[in-house]
């Protein structure tokens, strides 16, 4: 069997060449790695040089400024607590309100002839039964929502998806800059138009209702819709929609079964967005729903009053450290929760949207 050139070169060469001393091959050895035990362990990414003293004054500037807004937050939540907490375990208190159950159950008060839920502080007996003010907040905030959901992602797809780059650019901003039209300006154009208008319109027994309150609200709400919507829309990658036309689809299809899809968990939080900053909505549903605290949960046509609305209108009125204020101080606290448990809904949502759509987070 014959061998080839190399092979045989290798083999003469081995055969021929004297046996190399011990400290010929220790000399010759390639130097060793060194231990990683021993290394300096490396710094952290954008820790291994001296920032500029520029730089490390603003980061100790938003680092301040961060932890003075977290702070302000929590004092906020604190100062109303130490308001509302008395009014579980101080007696005069509770017998004003008539015990802490009057507030949460109907009951059959003097000169009625069954058990209701009012809500009526002033009086010879005053009524502290809260649920007629979280109703109305619920059923404006839902009208309002009805209305600007729709208005404002149909808004964004129009102009993310068919409108071309220079006429987005002018309609983004225009719209947006609805979001900076003071709250008293939209109920006072609820107050003194709008109402006439919807009354005329369907023949509405009271002229500030739920509904005029709720399309008010939406005006106010639909710009914040419209922007995040639109930038999670915009911010779907080109390379989808090229990837769905490539293979024949229309501009509907790639809207509808491509980029809303893909937009999902970013309209989505616009949504809960909207409805967060709803519920916590004043100086609007202070003007254009009547104010009037009606246990009616299916008729918007009827007057309304909000949690935020009776703490504005009466808080100012009242006497500091009486029942009247304590309760005042409990929706204010209770407001609070509703909004920090519906902010974290909405991450949860958001987070699993994101995950179902991206076959587990990744992209």
């Amino acid at each position: 069997m014959s061998q080839s050139r190399d092979e045989a070169i290798v083999a003469t060469s081995t055969a021929v060449a004297p046996p190399a001393p011990p400290g010929a091959i220790a000399a010759a050895a390639p130097a060793r790695a060194p231990d990683v035990a021993t290394m300096t362990p490396k710094p952290p990414l954008g820790r291994g040089y001296r920032a500029p003293l520029l730089d490390r004054i603003a980061e100790r500037v938003i680092l301040v400024l961060a932890t003075v807004a977290v702070a302000a937050i929590a004092l906020i939540f604190i100062f109303v607590a130490k308001e509302a907490i008395p009014i579980f375990f101080e007696p005069e208190a509770q017998e004003e309100i008539s015990g802490l159950l009057s507030l949460f159950v109907p009951r059959q008060w003097p000169g009625y002839e069954e058990a209701v839920y009012v809500w009526q502080p002033v009086g010879g007996t005053p009524k502290y039964n809260i649920v007629p003010l979280f109703v109305g907040t619920l059923k404006i905030t839902f009208v309002g929502m009805v209305f600007a959901v729709p208005l404002a992602v149909l808004a964004a797809v129009f102009v993310s998806q068919y409108v071309s780059p220079r006429w987005r650019d002018v309609l983004k901003p225009a719209v947006e800059l609805l979001a900076s039209v003071p709250s008293v300006v939209l109920g006072f154009f609820a107050l003194m138009i709008l109402a006439t208008l919807v009354q005329d319109a369907f023949g509405l027994t009271y002229r500030l209702n739920a509904i005029v309150a709720g399309i008010a609200l939406g005006l106010a709400i639909a710009p914040v819709v419209f922007t995040v919507a639109e930038d999670a829309l915009t911010s779907v990658p080109k390379h989808y929609e090229a990837a769905a036309l490539a293979l024949g689809a229309r501009k509907h299809q790639v809207v509808l079964r491509v980029v809303l899809p893909a937009a999902l968990p970013g309209i989505a939080a616009a949504i809960i967005l909207g409805f967060g900053r709803a519920i916590g909505e004043t100086m609007v549903v202070l003007m254009a729903s009547g104010n009037a605290a009606v246990m009616e949960i299916f008729d918007p046509t009827t007057s309304a009053r909000t949690v935020t609305a009776t703490i504005a209108s009466e808080l100012g009125e009242v006497a500091q450290g009486d029942a009247h204020w304590r309760v005042l101080f409990l929706l204010g606290a209770m407001l609070f929760v509703v909004t920090f448990v519906l902010n974290r809904f909405a991450v949860v949502v958001v987070e699993r949207l994101h995950k179902r759509l991206t076959a587990g987070g990744e992209q």
